[in-house]
């Protein structure tokens, strides 16, 4: 029986799988084809909510006595894009100067592919972990993240599984592979602040209240002063505003209302409800001053909504796990990696919940671009280090 050792070909059969969120495109199936010869037994359930596309997403478990090790990901990729403007198929998986390319390459089919063919080395050096290893992929990482991780998680918990690591193959590394281990998130929430005017004539503002003059106040208050200026392990809290619109298409009419919304990723200086805290009394203080409504003696009228849930901010402090996979990093690659918490979110803010986790994967230069590719060495650097940290987790090495 043939094991799935080479993580290019697992690769290879992942991007020919045209999995652009919400579809599971035959992704989850290769990976079963590839899991089930190493002893994992596969579940792959399907999570609905009204409104949202139903998603299918997999858990594979190969069991043994001793500590249990989970690797999560995502099959699902963004769209290609201009498909026209690829140098070569976003599914075709084709080889080029050393590179294969397509839709999924480092985000973040490859991990995936790396962490299989870790695991098969080992089933076959070895003949397993001292242990059990799963594997927990959505198909919805790319989307509202809704139908995905944080389902499957809650799903495995209530048929009893515990975990004691984690791994998230997240393309981790700026700019080459032993670079960076994420060992955290910022948190992250969004909202929409709308001011209600009143329309009028842009000939006479007297009888109108123009909306777009309270709203310049309320987003001055949001952006100034700065909320701190970052702590030991987090970059500074920052916010920005990513939309400002009246809806107003004639330009002598004074609209009757204005909307901003902004996105605000905080550090460990705050939590969730703190930061809303803050939002909150800088609106109502800038609400009442004057700035650019001179005349005017009522205070601002607007509203604030927050959209969706907000994502955390966390840190990992599990040093076994930590400087296991540092150490298996420095020994593949000559070179200690960062411990950073930049970027966006990830699923790991759904496992931290669950277990400490760590994110470690491919370089990300072309995640999301056309012509998305990663190096065939990388493939394989990818793996050794995957493999060695699997096995001095596990107390094998």
């Amino acid at each position: 029986m043939t094991l799935p050792t080479d993580p290019a070909e697992n690769l290879a059969a992942l991007i020919r799988c045209a999995s652009v969120t919400p579809a599971e495109g035959g992704a989850l199936t290769a990976l079963e084809t590839m899991l089930k010869p190493l002893g994992f037994l596969v579940d792959r359930p399907v999570f609905s909510e009204g409104g949202t596309p139903d998603i299918e997403n997999l858990y594979a478990r190969r069991s043994g006595n001793g500590p249990h090790l989970m690797f999560a990901g995502h099959t699902d990729v963004v769209p290609v894009g201009d498909e026209a403007a690829w140098t070569h198929p976003p599914f075709g998986a084709e080889i080029a100067n050393g590179e294969m390319y397509g839709r999924g390459a480092v985000d973040m089919k490859g991990g995936i592919a790396c962490f299989i063919a870790a695991v098969a080395r080992h089933v076959e050096n070895n003949g397993g972990p001292k242990g059990s290893v799963s594997l927990l992929i959505t198909g919805d990482e790319e989307g509202p993240a809704i139908n995905g991780t944080v389902k499957l998680l809650e799903w495995a918990a209530s048929r009893g599984e515990k975990w004691d690591a984690s791994i998230v193959g997240e393309p981790t590394n700026p700019d080459a592979l032993g670079d960076m281990i994420k060992i955290g998130r910022r948190g992250s929430m969004s909202g929409a602040v709308t001011v209600n005017g009143r329309q009028g004539h842009v000939a006479y503002p007297q009888l109108a209240d123009n909306p777009v003059r309270g709203l310049m106040g309320l987003v001055d208050a949001l952006l100034h002063p700065v909320f701190d200026k970052g702590t030991r392990d987090f970059q500074p809290t920052n916010l920005e505003v990513t939309s400002i619109d009246v809806g107003n298409p004639a330009t002598n009419v004074i609209p009757a209302k204005a909307t901003a919304t902004f996105n605000i990723r905080f550090n460990d200086t705050w939590t969730a409800e703190t930061v809303q805290a803050e939002i909150h009394n800088r609106l109502d203080q800038a609400a009442r001053r004057k700035k650019y409504r001179q005349g005017k003696k009522t205070p601002v009228d607007y509203d604030l909504v927050w959209r969706d849930r907000p994502s955390h901010v966390f840190l990992t402090r599990d040093d076994r796990l930590i400087e296991t996979l540092r150490g298996s990093i420095k020994s593949a690659v000559g070179k200690e990696p960062t411990l950073s918490t930049s970027g966006g979110t990830s699923d790991a803010r759904f496992i931290k919940d669950y277990c400490p986790v760590v994110e470690f994967g491919l370089v990300g230069k072309t995640m999301h671009m056309v012509d998305e590719r990663v190096a065939i060495a990388d493939l394989e650097t990818l793996t050794q280090i995957y493999q060695r940290f699997i096995e001095d987790w596990f107390g094998q090495g």
